[in-house]
């Protein structure tokens, strides 16, 4: 993050996210016990690396922090990384993977707080579709996003309107700055 010289904004969404994921794997370890939390921690930590310098080099962020981790040794990190956006695949019926609680992880943060999911697509469409050029993308991504909850939170005891309620900072940016 220091070397990226990620901006604090961005950090400090990268351990939101980075909370709601360990949250929700300690959760689903219950059911699918080969979850990977620490592999799924990296990724939601580092799954912006490259943000802030893709706002002067236009570059797809999620594509080239995957590519940097990958170069460093990190291929699973990077995959999960270069999935945080969109993801490969959207399978219902396959177990939960740990690209699919970091994209969804991301999708229920804004900025550093848990958001609804309305809520944090409609901030998505406004930031990164002004002129309406990508609206079949997005309509695509709240489909799939809403079907990718409903996976997730049929297997838990709580509601996708009692996660931010449930989830409590374990992590802090002076732990990882």
């Amino acid at each position: 993050m220091k070397d990226m010289k990620m901006m604090d904004h961005i950090v400090d969404h990268s351990i939101a996210v980075a909370n709601v994921a360990v949250f929700l794997c300690f959760k689903l370890k219950k059911i699918y016990p080969q979850i990977n939390t620490p592999l799924t921690l990296s990724a939601a930590l580092l799954h912006d690396i490259t943000k802030t310098r893709s706002f002067e080099t236009k570059e797809i962020h999620s594509q080239t922090g995957a590519d940097i981790l990958s170069d460093l040794g990190y291929p699973e990190v990077g995959n999960i990384i270069r999935q945080h956006v969109l993801l490969d695949s959207y399978a219902s019926q396959t177990p939960v993977s740990e690209q699919e609680i970091v994209n969804y992880a991301d999708k229920r943060t804004l900025h550093d707080k848990v958001v609804s999911l309305k809520n944090r697509m409609e901030y998505i469409q406004c930031r990164y579709n002004a002129d309406n050029a990508l609206e079949e993308r997005f309509r695509m991504m709240i489909t799939n996003t809403l079907a990718l909850e409903k996976k997730i939170f049929d297997l838990l005891d709580i509601s996708p309107d009692q996660l931010a309620e449930h989830v409590k900072q374990k992590i802090r940016k002076e732990d990882w700055t």
